[in-house]
């Protein structure tokens, strides 16, 4: 992968980011108010959870 590959998936992931808040921003509100409710533990698993579903995509991929 060269670093052009890199900062495309980047800038992927801003578009993507920002998509939530452009369509629904009080939407987006609402969910960033109960994520900040959760606890370590859960963010922790979500974050987990996040990281294994990239890492199959990716290796699905290739």
């Amino acid at each position: 992968m060269d670093s052009g590959t890199f900062w495309l998936a980047m800038a992927l992931v801003l578009v993507i980011e920002g998509l939530f808040p452009l369509l629904s921003p009080a939407g987006w509100r609402r969910m960033f108010a109960q994520i900040l409710q959760l606890n370590d533990g859960q963010l922790r698993f979500f974050g987990m959870c996040s990281i294994l579903a990239g890492l199959f995509v990716i290796w699905f991929l290739l």
